[in-house]
């Protein structure tokens, strides 16, 4: 019986936006940094992004392909508040597609030891569990771990009172990952004794057996004398001793062997202490209780002590995002949260001594996130973990926005440079279209950007000539290549041109990008008032659920639409 591959299907699931990857403008006004160093170990080259996520991704592929080791975001649960315009059917299709677009970007930024951390409902989690199988492979799925939201039952809920969230848990590379451990907690070490004063610190006694047979290890099946009764004690022939006679030998003489507090035990024991195994840590379990990693009512609480006037309306806390940074990265690594909310990851992670990134297109990037993130710089955001990290603030972040659409339509409808890109955002934005790194040089005029050691890019708006085309073969020479965007040139043919100055390549703006993107879209987010379904449901009865009409106008409403928002925190 062959095997099939099992993908999961919705409506609109061909459409794929051609997304224009957007230079990003730093504004140095709403930037931050701490007005002293704390330590050495401060980090200042976080970033804020404020714009469209979608667009913010695709932006950051480029630089940050294979860097970022761990993603975790917090998208709309798909409750059905959102897209009240729209039947079940139809929103379901609109949420998928928004996270497909979004997930695929996201696994190539994530570096082969990098992993992706969702939280999300029983609404969409076991179709979101699907399509991450199909993007990263399900042989790349760890675990679905679990976590208690609510202590108290809703005695109001009319079938089950929901009291958990899921976090689907990818590696980019389940072969490479590893999770880090959990430090261990005060109640595990607790039950470390010291009942023989042994000088090595408080122990606890082990199984000295294993789950081996006498047939599978015979050299495990020996006899054991008690020194305190001389009774010669031998193991089970279905569970034969965990170490062999030498080994045994060697733990008798280091006082690694307990018979009970009188001495008369029938089976030794084996002492493990405590100051071996602080190091090592303890693995995470599936299920995370809201004692040990906080609640809704905690995080709102956070929020309260933030902001009072305006408190974040549905937050994560601190605790909860402290354990999935703990357990995927390790200090100076880079966090990316592409649903920034009320910025709970970048300020946690900043706490941590990890890099972050942050994209967020709602007015709370300005009203909360910023505010929020200043008082961890300053030191004075005392809430959270702060304390159980011993946060002193220190480190900054820098603050962009997304740039404004490269092409727009002139006053005839024509497509035409943006007006507002000044030589140098042209050059960049260029730049990134065709691949290239931007950095231009200080020595050459023309070098605006390279793809290796000998291929460069040179950007202008000028009309050029057979000359200054000379000039510039002349100056690249016959051991490098530059591809020249201008807006005309004369005098000379491209295919002419090709065979003059094999060096150069000509294309011509904005004709070179105009097929590449959907230009002048600023926001892939959705906002149902503005959705084609509200101006359909107006101009006609619903039809039946069933009916054709209703089905290919559902669809139309699809297609016209395009991708949908996403808001980061459960917004």
């Amino acid at each position: 019986m062959s095997k099939q591959k099992l993908e999961l299907t919705w409506i609109g699931k061909e459409k794929r936006p051609k997304l224009e990857p957007r230079i990003l403008l730093q504004d140095p006004e709403k930037s931050y940094h701490a007005k002293h160093r704390v330590s050495d170990n401060d980090i200042f080259d976080n970033r804020l992004i404020f714009g469209d996520n979608l667009l913010a991704l695709k932006t950051l592929e480029q630089e940050f392909s294979g860097r970022v080791k761990c993603v975790f975001i917090d998208p709309p649960y798909n409750t059905g508040s959102a897209f009240k315009h729209y039947d079940d059917g139809l929103e379901h299709s609109i949420w998928l597609g928004l996270m497909r677009d979004r997930l695929e970007i996201i696994r190539r930024l994530l570096s082969e030891d990098g992993s992706l951390w969702i939280t999300i409902d029983d609404n969409e989690a076991h179709y979101l569990k699907v399509m991450c199988d199909e993007i990263f492979g399900r042989a790349n799925f760890v675990s679905n771990a679990v976590w208690q939201k609510k202590y108290a039952p809703a005695n109001d809920a009319l079938w089950l009172s929901d009291s958990h969230d899921h976090i689907l848990i990818y590696a980019k590379s389940k072969q490479v990952w590893r999770p880090n451990k959990l430090p261990r907690t005060a109640e595990q070490n607790s039950l470390y004794k010291n009942p023989d004063n042994d000088p090595r610190g408080p122990w606890m006694s082990d199984n000295y057996t294993c789950a081996k047979s006498v047939d599978e290890r015979p050299n495990l099946f020996y006899a054991i004398t008690n020194p305190n009764t001389g009774e010669e004690i031998w193991p089970k022939k279905t569970r034969v001793w965990a170490f062999d006679q030498a080994t045994h030998k060697r733990h008798v003489a280091e006082n690694l062997i307990y018979w009970g507090k009188d001495g008369t035990n029938s089976t030794p024991r084996f002492k493990k202490f405590l100051s071996q195994l602080r190091s090592l840590g303890r693995v995470a379990t599936t299920v995370w209780l809201h004692e040990e990693v906080g609640h809704n009512q905690d995080a709102n609480r956070e929020q309260q002590a933030l902001n009072p006037s305006d408190p974040f309306k549905t937050p994560k806390p601190e605790r909860l995002t402290h354990r999935i940074i703990t357990l995927a990265t390790n200090p100076g690594d880079l966090v990316l949260d592409s649903f920034a909310g009320s910025g709970t990851t970048g300020a946690v992670a900043h706490k941590m001594g990890r890099r972050w990134i942050m994209v967020e297109l709602g007015e709370h990037c300005h009203t909360h996130i910023i505010p929020r993130l200043k008082k961890v710089i300053d030191g004075e955001d005392r809430g959270g973990i702060s304390e159980s990290v011993a946060w002193e603030g220190g480190g900054g972040f820098r603050y962009y926005r997304l740039a404004p659409s490269l092409i727009v339509n002139d006053r005839w409808g024509n497509p035409v440079i943006n007006p507002e890109f000044n030589a140098a955002m042209l050059a960049e934005a260029l730049t990134k279209l065709e691949g290239f790194t931007y950095a231009p040089s200080e020595t050459h005029w023309w070098q605006h950007g390279h793809s290796s050691e000998r291929d460069f890019i040179y950007v202008t708006t000028q009309n050029l000539s057979a000359e200054q085309l000379q000039v510039l073969a002349d100056e690249v020479g016959q051991e490098r290549s530059l591809l020249v965007c201008c807006t005309a040139f004369h005098g000379v043919t491209a295919s002419s041109a090709a065979e003059r100055w094999p060096n150069l390549t000509l294309k011509k703006i904005p004709k070179m990008v105009l097929a590449r993107c959907h230009w002048g879209r600023d926001d892939y987010s959705l906002n149902v008032t503005n959705l084609p379904m509200a101006e359909i449901e107006k101009a006609e009865p619903a039809a039946p659920s069933n009916s054709v009409k209703n089905t290919k106008s559902r669809k139309a409403a699809l297609d016209n639409a395009g991708q949908g928002g996403l808001f980061g925190e459960n917004e």
